[in-house]
């Protein structure tokens, strides 16, 4: 396995792809097992990806908390030096774009172009569903409130007349939270990055992300819901906007989003 020793944390990564070196930096929960691998995804094609399991989760190490988005943004600055990346394309999607934001404000010259895909900023601008408050709910519970809030489109009456298909997103989210489940600490690493997403705002320091930036998202979001892309985009200020057509999974959904998102990352 290959590691990347930091202060106070090791983080797991992979690198795949050739081409303009991109940081992919994952959500909630992220853990590189799970599919697709990042050698297999769209970005490989074009890319020299370096991909990563944050702090607590994953196989990287469990330092002891709390964790702050501060930290988690110095462990991709981190990351960026063990592989001597002096800046790279950042792409960043649900809590991993809450992560970007941190990176392009704290490290602003490692950041050469920004994708913030189905993200908030916190405070003013509209904070992401507040995953932490699913936590005492039986499982089944909260895999289907999870996928209520990704796509607003799955209500009582579309699991009704959709019974196999949703019976499948809730099989595929079951077998994701399931990956190393079991592993000594994870279940304290998965709180504490709960704990610092609760926490999360750049709200106010927006204007000072220089880099061009994409902001992007799903149209049924609930997690991260459109209007709050619209004030990311509206406060960054080299920023554009692209809303596509599904939830907080648009990038599975829309056959259009990923190449919106190379075409902006190769101009």
């Amino acid at each position: 396995m290959t590691r990347a020793a930091l202060e106070g944390v090791e983080l797991y990564y992979e690198v795949a792809g050739t081409g303009p070196r991109l940081l992919l930096i994952s959500g909630t929960g992220g853990d590189l097992r799970a599919p697709p691998r990042v050698s297999e995804g769209p970005l490989s094609k074009r890319f020299e990806i370096a991909a990563y399991d944050q702090r607590g989760l994953g196989q990287s190490s469990v330092p002891p908390g709390p964790y702050s988005m501060a930290d988690y943004a110095d462990d991709a600055a981190g990351l960026l030096d063990v592989l001597a990346w002096e800046n790279a394309l950042v792409m960043g999607i649900s809590f991993g774009g809450m992560v970007a934001q941190e990176l392009a404000l704290r490290h602003q010259r490692r950041v050469r172009r920004l994708v913030l895909a189905c993200t908030s900023s916190g405070g003013d601008g509209g904070a992401s569903y507040p995953l932490h408050e699913l936590g005492d709910l039986p499982e089944d519970d909260k895999i289907a409130r999870h996928l209520e809030v990704a796509d607003t489109r799955y209500d009582a009456a579309w699991r009704d007349a959709n019974p196999e298909e949703w019976k499948s997103l809730a099989s595929l989210l079951r077998d994701r939270a399931a990956i190393g489940s079991d592993e000594p600490g994870r279940a304290d690493g998965a709180a504490r990055q709960l704990d610092a997403r609760r926490r999360h705002d750049t709200w106010g320091r927006l204007d000072q992300i220089s880099c061009p930036t994409f902001v992007c998202g799903g149209v049924y979001d609930g997690i991260a819901p459109p209007a709050n892309a619209e004030q990311l985009a509206s406060a960054i200020p080299a920023a554009t906007l692209q809303l596509f057509e599904g939830g907080h999974l648009f990038l599975l959904q829309d056959r259009t989003a990923w190449p919106a998102i190379t075409g902006f990352l190769s101009a």
